[in-house]
């Protein structure tokens, strides 16, 4: 770990350091298997939520597929996300419901795509606490009563039978000739001759993971942990910058942090994304980039079309393919009414690429910018202001057209809020080093101006952060109340940088100093 050194002047400069660390977790969260107490606690707690929603409308499927309304209601479910469709899928599980009793508008075959959106139905109703014989397996079975083996002929997929065993874990006592306990030896035994085969990462992962731990009996908090970091993996891997920082896990955990209502997965997740991408964008410019390549980088993503494609050099295509449909899948998240909110959220991004072009500029330039210069670009290039807009994308009814205008236009309580992100970064990177293409940081920045000690300097800009923190407190108490979103959101963001950046640190940069944070909030069991 990198430590202050002593320039000419007596004064104490911030030392630089060697290249990112590797992730403290590597794919840990994608092989996890929680305890059994753990699992028996939230998998009854799942259950409970599921018998309440029976009584709830939660989603309403316009298309005519009910193999798309399975699938749908399976992956918003999966995701986290079902606090912000409770009426419209309650609809859509009726439909699902009635379409099976009614042979209408289901798929009738009996080859294994159909077997997965069967089982796959067949959980979710069980889930929602809603009966389904289990007769509707019968046309997989030969006259022995057993499943046909053509169904595991593919054993590069296991998706279809993965959907069978995770069906079979919804038996209940009653259930007649043991159909549910002859999936479940069918679909292991094959699962088990696929996994020791040659299974491609992240099949390979699911197969094991399901092995030993069903869907129907998961933490929801953990499998969209390991939903994000399955994401983040293939991304990671598919863009291969290795230059840049591998923290999914810490950025997960920052995201609950700032949006830890279960009902606003949906902002959680797009934040956790966002997060994820900007990072590597960030460390492209700070350590990586050429001053051109930094150019045709901010022009691409000022075009935001993939025709900009060939502008950019080679290594950095995939990102730039990566960023353009991750938007485009949140685009799609958003209801009809919600979708002005994209063009905010891309607006944002934009900017935030101008402002890593204005540090590179400087740092190619050995340009010395003022305390003042430093905190109004470096307060804007912290992402905190993009990532809030982001976040608030992903809210319900509360994040109205007037609130985004507001938000984007930067009022004193956003940038308090960011201003405190800001400093906090900076006295770590001060005490803990930085790359040698970063800026000076702003405490570096003050003690040039002020010509005082690092020590004054840091004591200094902790002044400045509780300021901050009484600048925004107020504006909280004083503001409309259809403001609070995005004030409540800009003041958990503030809350999760002092938890980031404690004392100096830096549990984004150097994960493990938030390493047993992160255990303590994901891992150890809660006592009772």
């Amino acid at each position: 770990m990198a430590t202050g050194a002593a320039d000419s002047n007596g004064t104490t400069a911030a030392a630089t350091r060697a290249a990112f660390a590797p992730s403290e977790w590597g794919d840990y969260f994608i092989t996890y298997d929680p305890p059994l107490a753990q699992r028996s606690e939230e998998w009854m707690r799942e259950k409970a939520e599921e018998l309440k929603q029976r009584v709830q409308k939660m989603f309403v499927f316009e298309d005519g597929s009910v193999a798309g309304a399975v699938a749908l209601v399976d992956t918003l479910e999966r995701l986290g996300l079902e606090g912000h469709f409770r009426e419209e899928i309650a609809a859509a599980i009726t439909r699902i419901q009635l379409a099976g009793q009614e042979s209408t508008g289901f798929v009738g075959g009996s080859d294994a795509h159909d077997l997965g959106v069967t089982a796959t139905r067949f959980r979710l109703l069980r889930q929602h606490g809603l009966w389904v014989s289990t007769d509707v397996f019968d046309r997989f079975r030969d006259g022995d009563g057993n499943f046909s083996a053509s169904l595991s002929s593919n054993t590069d997929d296991p998706r279809i039978l993965l959907s069978l065993y995770n069906a079979a874990h919804m038996a209940v006592p009653g259930d007649v000739d043991a159909v549910l306990d002859n999936a479940r030896f069918f679909a292991r035994r094959c699962l088990e001759a696929m996994a020791k085969g040659e299974l491609l990462s992240p099949a390979a992962e699911q197969v094991a993971r399901a092995l030993d731990h069903p869907l129907p009996r998961f933490t929801g908090l953990l499998e969209t942990m390991r939903y994000v970091a399955e994401w983040w993996r293939d991304l990671y891997d598919t863009v291969n910058l290795r230059y840049a920082r591998d923290r999914m896990v810490e950025i997960y955990f920052w995201s609950c942090g700032m949006i830890p209502e279960e009902e606003l997965s949906r902002a959680r997740l797009m934040f956790a994304k966002t997060f994820g991408l900007v990072s590597i964008l960030d460390d492209t410019y700070d350590v990586h980039a050429t001053a051109e390549e930094c150019l045709s980088l901010t022009q691409a993503m000022q075009r935001w079309d993939e025709s900009a494609v060939p502008v950019l050099p080679e290594y950095l295509r995939i990102l730039y393919i990566k960023t353009l449909s991750t938007f485009k899948e949140f685009e799609d998240l958003l209801e009809p009414h919600e979708k002005y909110r994209m063009s905010y959220a891309k607006k944002a991004y934009q900017l935030q690429a101008e402002y890593y072009m204005q540090e590179a500029q400087w740092s190619s330039d050995k340009y010395r910018p003022s305390f003042k210069e430093h905190e109004e670009l470096c307060g804007k290039s912290c992402d905190l202001i993009m990532l809030n807009l982001v976040a608030l994308m992903g809210y319900g009814a509360s994040a109205t057209k007037e609130l985004f205008e507001w938000a984007f236009a930067i009022p004193d309580v956003v940038r308090a809020g960011t201003q405190i992100g800001r400093f906090l970064n900076d006295i770590s990177s001060y005490k803990l080093g930085k790359n040698k293409k970063d800026l000076p940081s702003g405490v570096e920045c003050y003690m040039m101006e002020k010509c005082v000690t690092g020590e004054e300097a840091v004591a200094a800009i902790a002044t400045m952060i509780e300021e901050r923190w009484r600048t925004m407190n107020k504006a909280c108490m004083e503001m409309d109340r259809a403001l609070l979103p995005v004030a409540q959101l800009v003041a958990n963001i503030a809350r999760s940088n002092e938890v980031i950046y404690l004392c100096g640190r830096d549990g984004y940069t150097f994960g493990s100093h938030i390493k047993d944070l992160v255990t303590a909030l994901f891992l150890d069991p809660i006592p009772l």
